[in-house]
């Protein structure tokens, strides 16, 4: 699977943005890029947005056509983290936090987005780039009254990947970076003068079986986006059986490129 990221526009403006691409014609990576590359392994694609050591809150457009990354915007600025990310960050393609569904648990609807992953491994990743992660586990966040889930995962390729297949080997092998990550996670919002965010299930990270079927349960929401009224922008060249399938030609035609 041969992606690769195209930048238009000066980074740290509002105009920047970062296509995603498959063999060199523009792709979704809300809608195109496969969610499981091996499903049985738990291995997932993850589209990075925030590289590891860096805080631009750069997300993927959902109401844009071909939902390129973008950088959010606060009170017409463009918004940043105070502190630095201390892993990779990013989305699981085709799935979606259905504002709709109301978590028995959280007692929240979702956030309106793809479901968000930490990626814990070594490298440091670049914006549009799509990894493969092994899914570990995942917190019930709640941000704002939302639904808001964070899959803790780690890049296949990563040298220590194969010394992990649960939590407790994460706590084994990279000893104190759970804590690391739902601190971060927690805390983020609290030097902009607001509150910690909070957790269901008592702020436990819940084991990977718990993972895969709340990735599953937004997989299934993210199929009604096609069927459904809603602003997202459904645009994709893969769905075939879609209304909102379009081809390449459409895409560059569209676009200038």
């Amino acid at each position: 699977m041969s992606h690769t990221a195209i930048s238009k526009g000066e980074k740290g403006t509002l105009e920047y943005r970062v296509f995603l691409a498959k063999d060199s014609n523009v792709i979704s990576p809300f809608h195109d890029v496969p969610l499981w590359q091996d499903e049985k392994g738990l291995v997932a694609n993850m589209l990075v947005e925030i590289p590891k050591g860096t805080n631009a809150k750069l997300e993927i457009a959902t109401k844009e056509f071909m939902n390129p990354i973008k950088q959010d915007v606060k009170d017409g600025k463009l918004r940043f983290i105070h502190d630095k990310y201390p892993f990779n960050y990013g989305a699981l393609p085709q799935t979606w936090e259905s504002p709709s569904t109301v978590h028995p648990e959280t007692k929240c609807k979702g956030d309106n987005d793809p479901i968000d992953a930490c990626e814990i491994g070594s490298v440091v990743g670049s914006t549009g780039e799509v990894k493969q992660v092994k899914v570990i586990g995942v917190w019930a966040m709640i941000d704002a009254g939302e639904t808001d889930w964070k899959i803790l995962c780690i890049d296949v390729n990563d040298p220590v990947a194969s010394q992990i297949n649960s939590i407790d080997d994460v706590e084994k092998v990279l000893p104190g970076k759970i804590q690391e990550v739902f601190t971060f996670l927690r805390d983020y919002k609290i030097p902009d003068g607001k509150g910690p965010n909070q957790f269901a299930y008592d702020s436990k990270l819940l084991g990977s079986s718990f993972a895969v079927q709340v990735i599953q349960e937004t997989h299934h929401d993210w199929k009604t986006i096609f069927t459904t009224e809603n602003p997202l922008s459904a645009h994709n060249v893969t769905q075939t059986s879609t209304k909102a399938c379009i081809t390449k030609d459409d895409v560059k035609a569209k676009l200038g490129f």
